[in-house]
């Protein structure tokens, strides 16, 4: 008895049916997982670190003085941060591509380059008193962004950041440099070492 071309032809529909419902499923699975190859152990570094430069800003003789020094622990912290998720993702690159990381990326920069322009306007115009408020809120702003595609502290995390820039603006003088040691500095060691324990490294 002579197959039919239907009957011919069911195979490969199915095989193309089978790889479309494993696309699919990849991609439902890619798009609820989160993104987790944040390093509480970098974090924590990079609060030391921040520490270490609030004793020194707080040192200096001028305000213009200090916010270079907070600037070069920018560099600093993002040198940190990035070499620590690294090591931390080793043997798993793909993950770094993958699209929780793609979202979290995408959380994560424009408030930085936010940031990044207004600290460039406030110094032109002289306005360092405001640089503080503004880097912290900001910053916390992108975390609590970012944090919706990762470990669930980031938010609380980025929240706190931006309750503590929200005091910056209207603390008396002298409090930016010691407010941006307890953000930068006591906010990334606390949680730093809470993710650190529960998410592995």
């Amino acid at each position: 008895m002579q197959r039919s071309l239907a009957d011919l032809d069911a195979p490969p529909q199915l095989a193309d049916r089978a790889a479309e419902n494993l696309r699919f499923i990849r991609s439902a699975m890619e798009g609820s997982s989160r993104f987790t190859d944040i390093s509480g152990t970098g974090m924590v570094l990079i609060g030391l670190t921040a520490l270490v430069t609030a004793a020194v800003a707080t040192a200096q003789s001028s305000e213009r003085a200090a916010i270079l020094a907070w600037e070069a622990e920018a560099v600093i912290a993002v040198s940190i941060g990035v070499v620590a998720t690294l090591l931390k993702a080793r043997g798993h690159w793909p993950r770094l591509l993958a699209s929780p990381a793609q979202k979290f990326a995408l959380g994560l920069l424009p408030p930085l380059a936010a940031g990044g322009i207004l600290t460039l306007v406030l110094q032109r115009e002289g306005l360092f008193d405001l640089l503080p408020g503004t880097w912290l809120v900001l910053y916390g702003a992108a975390i609590a962004a970012a944090g919706a595609f990762s470990v669930r502290l980031l938010p609380a995390l980025g929240l706190s950041f931006m309750a503590v820039g929200a005091t910056a603006f209207v603390a008396p003088d002298g409090w930016a440099m010691p407010l941006l040691g307890a953000g930068f500095g006591g906010l990334h060691v606390a949680f730093g070492a809470v993710i650190a324990r529960r998410y592995g490294g």
